[in-house]
């Protein structure tokens, strides 16, 4: 399964890409099994993709939480959460 991951603000700048196709191996379909896969590459990418962080994500943009479901040709989103002022 290939998904298009866009990443933005704080997340790319400390990734150090825009964004960039995704093969996921078949029977991982959720986003947490993506974050899993992008955290598993270490370092920033774990550190930025934690648990913990506050960052959101987005299905073919739409706001979805760690259940929501993926699929191939995806567009998957992820940028810290926006603040106005």
């Amino acid at each position: 399964m290939k998904l298009k991951v866009l990443y933005f603000a704080r997340l790319r700048e400390r990734l150090g890409v825009a964004e960039e196709t995704v093969e996921l191996p078949d029977g991982l379909g959720m986003v947490a099994m993506l974050l899993d896969v992008l955290r598993a590459r270490g370092d920033v990418w774990t550190e930025e993709l934690a648990a913990g962080k506050n960052f959101r994500v987005a299905v073919n943009q739409d706001m979805a939480g760690m259940e929501a479901p993926i699929e191939d040709s995806d567009e998957v989103a992820i940028f810290p959460p926006v603040t106005g002022g």
